[in-house]
């Protein structure tokens, strides 16, 4: 068994180095926001928003209104950033009393969240009174603006003339939703929740590469019943298939997810299909796959199910208790054997010799291309480094967040089909 490990680490070592210079890069390098700030209940949310982006990569700049420092302060936001907090458009401390032309030149998107309706107001019709609105004057940039408000200001005939004009004008609007509200009312006039606007405002930066094209992915694990309260399942937190979701998403992909149990939250966007067994997964996957482009399959799909499960739970006893298995159906393999199938990838999840049981996979299911990491890894982590094998090659994706390699899956995705297709 050692010996196999070594071998493993040295052929993910060795690939490591092919794309280390690209997966130092995220798919939007050096983005720079500026997260503007206003007055409102949903303050709170802003600090979330800060931490999410942040997290992917994004330097974020917070600008605040004057009312919003009443909701949420400076300090706190400085604290997620990391960088000083500008409030005042007649602030000492930048050289040339001119913060609202430096900020805004140094950004690639200007995000208010929230936006309320006397912000959205003052963009409408071009009044610049404060730092905020000033710089969303003065900006060379796109502006993304997410509105939060009671619902009777948000319907107001005003407010909607004035959404109306923003939208005229290429200005993003994110939301809002419907909800209870902090006044106890419920209605239209929520803001997003943190992590949808996250997602939102990554997929505004994304170029794209799959617009148009329909992906079909299936994740988690799937379970068994071996009788009422028993089953065989696969340990499959079902992460990295919800993180190809998203990343396909975000490059503008329609995406039906069909999953396993899992405790995720199916990605903002895609159509959630929830399954149980392998059987019920093969059936959910016949009825999408119908005009699909690409079928990735990620879901660890168990391979046996027991002949004749117990409708009761079966009561322990001394003896032992012997179980008759049967194969389940391989969805990938079907998929692949269709007359006309999408461009299939595959997943190969193994605990030794990797290189060439993952290969051997790919050519045996014949699929363009095969995702492989090491078991012990990846189950359960936040983070994997795979190796992507198609008729070029093997190329590695370096150990990552798992949303960072399924951005880079999705790259490689979209390049291989462009390819195909020219």
């Amino acid at each position: 068994m050692s010996s196999h490990n070594g071998h493993d680490n040295r052929f993910l070592a060795k690939m490591r180095g092919i794309m280390e210079q690209e997966s130092s890069k995220r798919i939007v390098p050096n983005t720079r926001i500026i997260l503007g700030i206003t007055g409102g209940i949903a303050a709170y949310k802003a600090a979330e928003l800060a931490r999410l982006l942040i997290k992917q990569g994004v330097e974020v700049q917070v600008v605040m209104t004057e009312a919003a420092c009443h909701f949420i302060t400076p300090t706190t936001m400085q604290g997620l950033s990391g960088k000083p907090v500008y409030t005042d458009q007649w602030d000492a401390s930048v050289p040339n009393s001119m913060a609202h032309i430096n900020l805004s030149r140094a950004a690639d998107a200007i995000v208010i969240a929230p936006a309320s309706g006397d912000f959205i107001a003052k963009l409408a019709h071009g009044l610049a009174d404060d730092l905020l609105s000033t710089l969303c004057l003065a900006r060379a940039c796109p502006l993304i603006i997410a509105p939060a408000m009671n619902r009777e200001m948000w319907l107001n005939a005003a407010t909607q003339r004035n959404i109306a004009q923003l939208r005229a004008d290429g200005v993003q609007i994110l939301g809002p939703d419907s909800g209870i509200q902090a006044c106890g009312e419920e209605g239209m006039g929520r803001m997003l929740e943190a992590q949808q606007l996250a997602q939102d405002i990554m997929v505004f930066f994304q170029p794209g590469l799959l617009s148009g094209k329909k992906i079909l992915v299936t994740a988690g694990p799937t379970y068994e019943a071996i009788d009422a309260v028993r089953g065989i399942t696969n340990r499959s937190s079902g992460k990295m298939g919800y993180a190809i979701t998203q990343a396909a998403l975000e490059q503008g992909a329609e995406v039906v997810l069909v999953s396993g149990p899992t405790a995720l939250v199916k990605p903002h966007g895609a159509q959630g299909v929830n399954v149980e067994s392998a059987a019920q997964m093969l059936d959910a996957v016949k009825r999408h796959v119908a005009g699909c482009d690409i079928f990735i399959g990620v879901a660890a799909v168990a391979d046996y199910r027991v002949a004749q499960p117990s409708a009761q739970k079966i009561k322990k006893s001394a003896n032992t208790l012997t179980l008759e298995l049967l194969p389940n159906p391989d969805i990938l393999a079907y998929v692949a054997s269709l007359p006309k199938p999408p461009y299939c990838v595959g997943f190969a999840a193994e605990s030794e010799n990797l290189a060439d049981y993952a290969e051997q996979k790919r050519r045996a299911k014949k699929l363009p291309l095969l995702v492989g990491n090491l078991a012990q890894q990846a189950i359960g982590s936040d983070d994997n480094e795979l190796v992507l094998f198609d008729d070029g090659g093997s190329h590695a994706l370096p150990r990552a967040d798992k949303l960072t390699l399924a951005r880079q899956l999705m790259q490689h995705i979209a390049q291989r089909i462009t390819g195909e297709q020219r």
